[in-house]
């Protein structure tokens, strides 16, 4: 029996009587111990995704209040829209709890337990029974929500997938060169959506399409001293020691590919069914829908300054940051996410960017203590990836704007951006940068795959496939600002596989520095599309 408890400025509600529920939103995992959410859902941020398009896809789907009996009178969970693969929905078929509670967590109007983006439009199809759907039927599944809403779908959620097991391929490894992989990579440049997918690496998991280029694998955290920070130990693409080596192509990436890109919560995380009965999930099924909604409130504040700047040209550079149609690109928010992401906690003067928390692996081991963070080559933390998602993070990250190239930008910022073959591009920093201080920096691009569209619809049709046109290489720098010499390269990330390159690192000295970003080899088209983010510390 608690005692009531008096604290500065209010009463606790610890009281005889009033014990709050497990769910209760500080405990949340879109509260300030998960990915700190709620706060961009308060004054002066206001941020719930209102008018934005976001998907999901899944075998089923969640219920429809009007269509579905099974679903409550007094639902929380209202999507935009719902169907069967690629057509209309059944009344009664399909609904499933893990599909609902995935949904939930994306835009439940709940005030007990609120989504992370309770006025984003959600579509949501189920692909059906594995038994009668394969690659095919799933990829006509995503390219059907990606066409959703005029076209206009920002974000598409994957918490499932497929095992190599039932992939027709002879021999069938992580290559990502599955039907459903390629498919996502297409769909991703062609439909300008971001695939967010969970990363159901490893021994019983659904691997396939974790071995995307275009989107994001997502990890999930447990809570460690009642924070959202450590990479859950159940993770199936945390294995550990020398048997990386033997599972790579089955059950990891082929080669020295990474496999995750971000963490977020996925244990013991509260989700509601279809009843409107709350319930306990885990698993990385939950942690990606955490991202898939995030994006909607960083969408719904691009949209706002988007109509800013196109009401007062003048003002572009200045108030309005430069603001153009390009935020909504796809890969500005997968390096907005991954820039922004927590890696090591700040100690309170900001050289450490003001992260919130340490987020450490199976082995209590911090991103610092990787190869990721040592070697050039690899870009990402095998277990971590960038790192644990900040939502409010990723809105101060994503709020400093655009900044082209042309003139010297500020500390911290965003770019999307086109580099012809054999040339480089230099974003000079307006202010020096601290001693000591560190410098995150996230440079992303596509594979680039193409449809074999025999019929020549514009779509992908049963039986139709892809061709893989593979993936320029582009390098990543923080340089010397005076001197062009190999020499000046203070940072780099040359990783030789990835469209991923990903920049942490101290700097030596105080000075005058500026981003690189080079065209390395060119493998298919001459000119590359590229988004870019930085976050840096300046001198005062």
């Amino acid at each position: 029996m608690k005692k009531l408890v008096w604290v500065a400025g209010g009463i606790s509600l610890a009281a005889v009587g009033l014990a709050r529920p497990v769910w209760t939103q500080e405990n949340l995992s879109i509260g300030a111990m998960g990915i700190d959410a709620q706060r961009l859902h308060e004054l002066p941020y206001n941020l719930i995704g209102r008018k934005i398009a976001i998907g999901q896809v899944e075998i089923g789907r969640p219920g429809k209040f009007g269509l579905d009996k099974a679903v409550s009178k007094q639902p929380a969970i209202a999507p935009a829209g719902v169907f069967l693969r690629n057509g209309a929905p059944k009344a009664n078929t399909n609904i499933d709890p893990h599909a609902q509670n995935v949904a939930s967590i994306m835009i439940s109007g709940s005030k007990n337990l609120p989504g992370i983006a309770p006025g984003a439009r959600l579509y949501s199809t189920a692909v059906g029974s594995v038994k009668y759907a394969g690659q095919p039927e799933e990829c006509l599944s995503a390219q059907y929500i990606a066409s959703r809403n005029s076209g206009d779908v920002r974000a598409i959620n994957f918490s499932f997938g497929e095992t190599l097991e039932r992939d027709p391929r002879p021999k069938a490894r992580l290559d990502g060169d599955a039907l459903l992989t390629r498919c996502l990579d297409w769909s991703a440049r062609v439909h300008d959506v971001l695939y967010v997918i969970a990363g159901n690496q490893g021994k019983g998991g659904i691997p396939i399409p974790t071995d995307n280029y275009n989107g994001m694998n997502v990890a999930f955290s447990s809570r460690q001293d009642g924070i959202f920070r450590k990479v859950d130990v159940t993770n199936l693409s945390a294995a550990g020691g020398g048997v990386k080596g033997r599972l790579r192509g089955r059950e990891m990436n082929l080669g020295t590919r990474q496999s995750v890109s971000l963490v977020a919560p996925g244990n013991r995380v509260s989700a509601l069914n279809p009843d409107a009965k709350v319930k306990e999930v885990t698993g990385t099924s939950f942690a990606a829908p955490h991202v898939t909604a995030t994006v909607a409130l960083l969408q719904e504040y691009g949209d706002k300054q988007i109509k800013k700047a196109i009401a007062r040209p003048l003002q572009r550079g200045m108030g309005d940051r430069n603001w153009s149609l390009d935020a909504r690109r796809h890969q500005v928010m997968k390096a907005v996410l991954l820039n922004s992401a927590d890696k090591v906690q700040d100690a309170g003067d900001g050289l450490l960017l003001g992260m919130s928390k340490t987020i450490i692996d199976k082995q209590n081991r911090n991103w610092i203590d990787s190869d990721a963070y040592r070697q050039p080559q690899v870009s990402l933390n095998s277990e971590i990836g960038a790192g644990h998602l900040s939502a409010f993070r990723a809105y101060e990250q994503f709020a400093a704007g655009q900044w082209q190239p042309s003139q010297p930008v500020p500390s911290v910022g965003w770019n999307y951006r086109q580099l012809k073959a054999n040339s480089s591009e230099d974003y000079a920093l307006a202010t020096p940068l601290k001693q000591g201080s560190y410098v995150a920096i996230t440079l992303v691009w596509d594979r680039l795959i193409e449809l074999r569209d025999k019929n020549q619809n514009g779509e992908f049709d049963v039986g139709e496939d892809f061709r893989d046109r593979g993936l320029n290489n582009l390098n990543l720098y923080l340089v010397n600002a005076e001197s062009n010499t190999a020499a000046s390269h203070i940072c780099t990330s040359a990783s030789q596989v990835d469209s991923i390159e990903h920049i942490f690192c101290p700097v030596p000295t105080t000075g005058n520095y500026k981003i690189r970003v080079q065209f390395r080899q060119q493998v298919n088209q001459p000119s590359q599309p590229y988004a870019i983010a930085w976050w840096t510390v300046p001198t005062k």
